[in-house]
């Protein structure tokens, strides 16, 4: 991880401020849901990171983080202090987006000191500000791709149906060229893994190079799984249509108990964003095309197809250790969905989270959510991959913004 490089950390940020492009100034303060956050929350958000965590203690003479902007642009860091509400971001007209780009050069400019100049690298324990800073750019990308997926769901409530890009480009296209080509093309295509005792997570240095991972990906221990079979690609649009017309969101004995009551309580009848035979997307409504991946589903919804199909979702550990084993042959794993595994987001044996506020970006979470796997057609191509494997994305089990998708598993068939 080369953080001296101007080409990469600047590539990373430059590509936050584009995706704010194809927007009407308008757009930049919508916010869908309470659990979305506006585009120039996120663009600010971001470069809070940097300023909070990485400049002010680190960068000589840097003259401190406004607290004000601090206020307004901390998400959830407790040991920071107090934030405006989440719920109420939308309503942060100012400061305007000149405002924070103009922010983000500065942030910039210090950044380029700190990286670029030896004479502002602190040689004692430079390796944790590379790591932290390195943490900062995952950040960002991670931001990247919820700036997207809040955005879907602002443009989604309107009746207006806007289009973020056209068709032939963008995040459309990007799923489009991703499901049609990552995986096998016969269906059904089982694989089958013997189980035993494994490892999963990662391993640092001696398993997995200097590759960057977050701290809930680590450490590598020993999981005991039975035989088990595993999807090779995932459940298409036509697949799920099918638990659709057969009745499967009017079937309590199909879901979760608390999945049922999510499902009554917001007439969910098919996915978060199916239009009768269409769906809509980021490049407006679409015509649904029933090969293409079944996207945008909870947790809930997930399983109970899986069990409408005599199914289940693999466990996280069975889909690490297959991703692993099976290569590209276990289709479709990266770059087209995020896969909702069947285990709850929780520690690894021998967790422990990071010391201080950065300790927060992930630890508190753990509890009320399940693991998804993978990576997404919004997920930045450099974020995630074959050789990130071990990242553990999570959410709520009722939330279904996110480009979520499903890959079934069942007992292995061998003797």
């Amino acid at each position: 991880m080369d953080l001296s490089s101007n080409c990469r950390w600047r590539t990373i940020r430059q590509a936050s401020e584009r995706l704010v492009v194809p927007l009407e100034p308008e757009d930049l303060c919508l916010q869908g849901m309470p659990d979305a956050s506006p585009p120039k929350w996120h663009l600010a958000h971001t470069n809070w990171f940097f300023d909070c965590f990485v400049l002010t203690p680190h960068l000589g003479g840097w003259p401190g983080l406004d607290p004000l902007w601090g206020y307004l642009f901390n998400s959830y860091y407790e040991a920071i202090g107090a934030r405006h509400p989440r719920p109420q971001r939308g309503l942060l007209t100012r400061p305007g987006l000149g405002a924070i780009l103009e922010w983000r050069r500065r942030v910039d400019d210090g950044l380029a000191q700190l990286l670029e100049g030896p004479s502002q690298r602190p040689a004692p324990g430079a390796g944790a500000l590379d790591a932290l800073v390195e943490l900062g750019l995952q950040h960002e990308q991670q931001h990247q791709e919820l700036l997207l997926m809040d955005l879907l769901d602002g443009f989604s409530r309107s009746a207006f149906e806007p289009t973020y890009v056209p068709p032939g480009e963008g995040p459309e296209a990007a799923f489009g060229a991703a499901w049609s080509t990552a995986g096998p093309k016969d269906r059904p295509g089982w694989l089958e893994h013997p189980g035993g005792l494994v490892a999963i997570g990662h391993g640092g240095g001696e398993f997995h190079g200097d590759t960057f991972h977050f701290d809930n990906e680590a450490p590598r221990h020993s999981v005991w799984l039975e035989p088990f079979a595993i999807a090779d690609q995932l459940v298409t649009n036509a697949e799920f249509a099918a638990f659709q017309a057969d009745g499967g969101y009017q079937r309590p004995d199909l879901w979760m108990s608390e999945g049922w009551a999510v499902c009554q309580a917001r007439q969910w009848q098919g996915p978060r964003y199916w239009r009768e035979d269409d769906e809509f997307t980021l490049a407006g409504r679409q015509r649904r095309q029933g090969q293409a991946p079944v996207r945008h589903l909870s947790w809930f919804e997930a399983d109970a197809y899986a069990r409408w199909c005599g199914k289940r979702l693999p466990s996280e550990a069975e889909w690490e250790v297959a991703c692993e084993r099976f290569g590209p042959d276990l289709g479709q794993a990266f770059g087209v969905l995020w896969q909702w595994t069947g285990s709850p987001y929780r520690p690894y044996p021998g967790f422990t989270p990071a010391p201080g506020a950065v300790g927060e970006y992930n630890g508190k979470f753990m509890c009320s959510q399940f693991v998804l796997r993978g990576s997404g057609y919004l997920t930045p191509k450099w974020h995630s991959g074959p050789e990130r494997r071990t990242y553990r994305n999570f959410f709520p089990p009722a939330s279904r913004w996110m480009a979520s998708g499903v890959r079934l598993a069942q007992a292995s068939s061998s003797p």
